[in-house]
């Protein structure tokens, strides 16, 4: 894996940690986000995959009418950081 996306994973990893351990994000959300986080710590598959299967997951707990503004932003962030990543990868 390039030095490029080895960061942009070590990024998005770093906000899904903020995401887990902010109490005031419901509890579920907490939980789909730590289950992207291990999607995208799986190194046994291919980083292409592995991008847009967050993406997706992402998608649909950013439409989580539970969710805060500030945690839905950061939602929105990673799902356009993860975008950058080639499909050909």
């Amino acid at each position: 894996m390039s030095e490029n996306l080895s960061e942009i994973i070590k990024q998005c990893t770093e906000v899904l940690d903020r995401i887990i351990s902010d109490d005031s994000v419901p509890r579920n959300i907490r939980r789909s986000a730590d289950n992207i986080k291990n999607v995208l710590s799986n190194e046994k598959q291919p980083i292409s995959k592995r991008a847009a299967i967050v993406i997706s997951n992402l998608d649909d707990i950013g439409n989580d009418p539970n969710i805060p503004i500030h945690t839905r932003t950061l939602i929105w962030g990673l799902s356009s950081k993860l975008e950058s990543i080639p499909v050909d990868r």
